[in-house]
């Protein structure tokens, strides 16, 4: 049979259409690549490199140099038995010959192969591998239908369904055509270029020609060398006014994927704005225009901003006029707002919280800041703060909730409640909690500076903690409507910061009280027992997350200790503890004298240890556990478990050596409890700390 000669060529993938939604074009494009590129391995079609394309109207795959077929492989197949393939003559029976025509050979073509049921038929049969050019369009139209499209949309008088109406499909494998049909469109080798700079036909040769050929045609394909433009082209904008320009990267990637060939301008608004709190102006002209602002060398806000065109205009200025004129408006609103907003104090928004609801079962957002109240002035007292303090911001923190610029804006609660709190002349740290009730926002973002504000983001994190889970509205899968794992790990994160002496049993049993000092409330009875276990499951997350192994974690976890400043104490001692050379040895002796204790059920507490009983080997273990009992115990009490560890490392000689001369189950019954309560004691002196025996594996 002839094998497959196996060339190697470039392919390209794209789909063109109108513009996508710019906040899922990267994950589209990731998702066709990944798709293409996990087929093709499976099918055993090798490349040297692959990578996506993306532009509002274009997502693109390129895989360069891929095999141009399958290479050949040898498929064994297993016949009868060889017993009764033949006679007793050698002569071929039915079994034999049948086995033989399915193969399309004689049965002189067959061998053997030695099995564990014995001696049997076998035929290696050469299987060609399938031209790739065959196994593509299959490929991408099983990629295409996995892409996860935010909101499908039918157009024209078809019943295809897409995130967008697909106007081309270019497909090129060397210099030709993949021939393929998707949404009624047949592919071609052309693709097309700036809707507006060059809407025509643009043919494509090869597919190394690509990028080329678009930049020609006022398209920057590559979405990374897109947003390196923008954020040059801004900076250098920017620097031409001695300004400094902020760029985000989330607002950075969201106006590539906005624009295939990006031109920075520069706009203005009038000064008066600038009487606005900043964020509110940024706000605006960020997440409604996609502007970025501009600052001074001291950080204060320019009456400036920087637009990505999409269009290299002849008249750029009437481009800039466009954009000032649509975002006077804006910030003429949020002046206005700011303004209406200031007439009446913070509290005056107190009871107006009562007719917002905070979640159905759980009552209102006036409810909730009564408990956050509550909740914080337990905490207040276990760590000696303010309780004044900490009682008004409990009071005003929800009130900005219920002004005009958040009811505008929703990304600024918290940031105006602190502009607000200022103006009414409050306490600078229960201004400050205003905003500090929200840190951390999201995963690595800052934690509040002042005691109040830590307080009242822990109370409000574990005041929703408790009543969703008491509801039993818990997380699934990838749905958390209410971030019950970012409040988590929110809570963890200020307590084991800040070096709290916090106990989150408590924190919940409090926050469970102030639940039910409310009539209409009732929650789930194995509540505390619910969250806590969901609470130490973000816990082991957050550690792997700083490369902490999860035996280590698991060891300080199986104690059931629910503060976090203790464990991290713990853990960060294990860990270290992990990497000497003793730490093997002794879990290993600790895993040895957990499975005989269980064994045994043993209980300690009704044996005395008698001296008498004791050889050599016992009495030195005897000893030396008796030596460092004290030091470890006070260690322990200090929480200096690193010390406690070091010093029982020392322990290592003297273990081994009774462990390899000393028999635990003895015979005589009253030894075999001897020893039964020495190693118990053994163990006592780490299970103080964690469970050992965890780290063996």
């Amino acid at each position: 049979m002839k094998t497959n000669e196996l060339t190697k060529k470039d392919f390209l993938f794209e789909l063109g259409c109108e513009e996508l939604p710019p906040k899922a074009l990267i994950k589209l494009a990731n998702s066709l690549l990944n798709s293409v590129s996990g087929a093709l391995d499976k099918l055993g079609l090798d490349y040297e490199q692959c990578e996506y394309f993306a532009t509002p109207r274009r997502l693109a795959i390129r895989f360069n140099q891929l095999d141009s077929a399958q290479p050949d492989k040898q498929v064994e197949k297993l016949g009868p038995a060889v017993a009764a393939a033949y006679d007793g003559d050698g002569n071929p029976k039915p079994a034999a010959i049948g086995f033989a025509k399915s193969n399309g050979v004689d049965v002189g073509d067959l061998s053997t192969k030695s099995t564990d049921k014995g001696e049997r038929l076998a035929f290696v049969a050469e299987v060609r591998g399938q031209e790739t050019v065959e196994l593509l369009p299959e490929i991408l139209s099983k990629a295409i239908n996995q892409l996860p499209v935010p909101k499908a949309m039918r157009w024209g008088d078809s019943q295809f369904q897409f995130s967008r109406p697909i106007h081309w499909i270019t497909t090129l494998f060397g210099d030709s055509v993949v021939e393929m049909n998707a949404f009624g469109v047949s592919a071609s080798n052309f693709t097309f270029g700036h809707r507006f700079h060059s809407p025509e036909k643009i043919q494509l040769n090869s597919a190394t020609q690509y990028e080329k050929a678009l930049k020609q045609a006022y398209v920057v394909a590559c979405f990374e060398e897109r947003k390196a433009q923008i954020r040059t082209q801004v900076e250098k904008v920017a620097k031409d006014i001695n300004a400094i320009a902020v760029v985000s990267e989330s607002l950075l990637e969201e106006v590539a994927a906005l624009v295939e060939w990006p031109v920075a301008l520069l706009g203005s608004f009038e000064k008066e704005f600038l009487d606005v709190p900043s964020e509110a102006l940024v706000s605006s002209m960020a997440e409604h225009q996609k502007y970025f602002h501009l600052v001074d060398s001291n950080n204060d806000l320019l009456p400036h901003f920087i637009t990505i065109a999409n269009i290299e205009s002849r008249n750029s200025q009437s481009v800039v006029d466009g954009n000032e004129k649509v975002i006077r408006p804006r910030l003429a609103d949020a002046k206005f707002f700011y303004d209406s907003d200031r007439r009446n104090p913070l509290d005056f928004y107190v009871e107006k919280l009562k007719k917002v609801v905070f979640q159905t079962k759980l009552g209102s957002v006036y409810d909730k800041s009564q408990r956050i109240g509550s909740l914080s002035s337990s905490i207040a007292k276990s760590l000696n703060a303010d309780a004044a303090l900490v009682s008004r911001a409990s009071e005003l923190c929800k009130c900005d909730l219920m002004t005009n610029m958040v009811g505008e804006f929703s990304d600024l609660q918290g940031i105006m409640g602190r502009y607000y709190a200022i103006k009414d002349g409050e306490h600078a740290d229960v201004a400050a909690a205003m905003d500090e009730i929200y840190m951390p926002r999201f995963a690595g973002d800052k934690l509040p500076k002042s005691q109040v504000g830590t307080i009242l983001s822990i109370s409000d994190r574990v005041d929703t903690l408790v009543g969703i889970f008491g509801i039993g509205q818990l997380p699934t899968g990838a749905k958390d409507p209410f971030a019950l794992r970012r409040a988590s790990l929110g809570v963890l994160r200020l307590i084991t910061e800040n070096k709290l002496d916090l106990d989150l049993e408590e924190l919940i049993e409090q926050s469970l009280l102030s639940y039910q000092q409310s009539t209409l409330i009732t929650l789930k009875t194995d509540t505390k027992k619910e969250l806590l276990s969901f609470i130490y499951a973000r816990a082991s997350a957050l550690y792997q997350d700083k490369g902490i192994a999860i035996p280590i974690i698991k060891s300080v976890q199986t104690l059931k200790i629910s503060k976090p400043t203790d464990v991290e104490a713990r853990i960060n001692a294990v860990h270290l503890f992990s990497q000497k050379i003793e730490s093997s040895d002794l879990a290993e002796a600790n895993k040895r004298v957990k499975n005989i204790l269980e064994k045994s059920n043993f209980e300690s507490e009704d044996v005395v240890i008698n001296k008498e009983l004791f050889g050599t080997e016992e009495t030195q273990l005897f000893n030396t556990i008796s030596s460092m009992k004290g030091f470890v115990s006070d260690q322990v009490a200090d929480a200096n478990y690193g010390a406690a560890l070091d010093k029982l490392a020392g322990m290592k000689d003297v273990v081994n050596k009774f462990f390899d001369s000393v028999m635990i189950n003895a015979n005589e019954q009253a030894v075999r409890n001897n020893r039964l309560a020495l190693i118990s004691e053994l163990r006592n002196l780490f299970i103080g700390i964690a469970d050992i025996s965890l780290l063996q594996k």
